[in-house]
């Protein structure tokens, strides 16, 4: 099943943006190949770019002391665990507190580094990081794997306690949604949305071998799904099929 998600906000947006790109990069640096490390230390700056948001820091924060106030109304609650929620509750207050410990915005830090900032500045040129240009960043990326992993470890630490965080909260973000079997009658879904409760986030599963392309739209009262084909040419187009999938709202 190919999993497509829509977020319902810009803050989740956001959230979303910087999992996916710290997905990329935990991938990226575990393999051994110079341009694979290349491509790790792009992703570094695209995420040092994405977590330049004045409010980020703060939004994560918040959502997290949100969560540790719900999961503590449940104490007391004969169907909870406590060493369960203990546990989740103090994966919170770390996730918490090494965010809160860092100065200024993520990755700060690493603007203090003149070599990486000298590779941030010509990465978005065109053949910008040839040897010419950068003769210390191609001697780099001769090193042997072991000692180029180091480094790129070495500068995600400044990263992780975001990338901590948002992993926690998306996760639980995501178990808070039922799946529903649902179908698109002639390539087309709707649903309304109940009153009284604010979602955040759409997660939609399809059958990869059914070829199609769901065209997400939602707001805090109507979610739309419409199907699309890819042409010939690669143009998708509305496919006036019936086609099941699985949607997840998750609040």
């Amino acid at each position: 099943m190919i999993l497509y998600e829509y977020p319902f906000n810009e803050r989740l947006r956001t959230y979303l943006r910087l999992e996916c790109l710290f997905r990329r990069l935990g991938d990226l640096i575990a393999r051994p190949s110079p341009t694979d490390h290349h491509f790790a230390l792009v992703t570094i700056f695209e995420i040092m770019d994405v977590a330049a948001r004045v409010d980020l820091k703060a939004d994560v924060l918040k959502d997290i002391e949100k969560q540790k106030a719900l999961l503590d109304s449940y104490r007391g609650n004969p169907s909870i665990a406590t060493e369960v929620l203990d546990q989740i509750i103090g994966r919170l207050d770390e996730c918490f507190a090494a965010l809160n410990a860092q100065n200024g915005k993520t990755g700060q830090v690493l603007t203090e580094n003149d070599w990486l900032m000298a590779i941030r500045s010509r990465i978005s040129i065109p053949g910008g990081t040839c040897g010419f240009d950068l003769p210390a960043y191609h001697a780099w990326q001769h090193q042997d794997a072991a000692v180029r992993q180091q480094a790129l470890e070495g500068w995600t630490a400044a990263l992780s306690p975001l990338a901590d965080a948002l992993f926690v909260l998306m996760q639980m973000l995501r178990d808070t949604g039922v799946p529903q079997r649902v179908v698109a009658e002639n390539g087309q879904f709707q649903q309304n949305l109940p009153t009284g409760r604010s979602f955040q986030l759409l997660r939609l599963r399809i059958d990869p071998t059914l070829d199609l392309v769901p065209e997400i739209s939602g707001n805090r009262l109507l979610v739309s799904v419409r199907m699309m084909r890819a042409d010939e040419n690669g143009k998708l187009q509305p496919c006036p099929e019936n086609a099941a999938f699985e949607i997840t709202l998750c609040a």
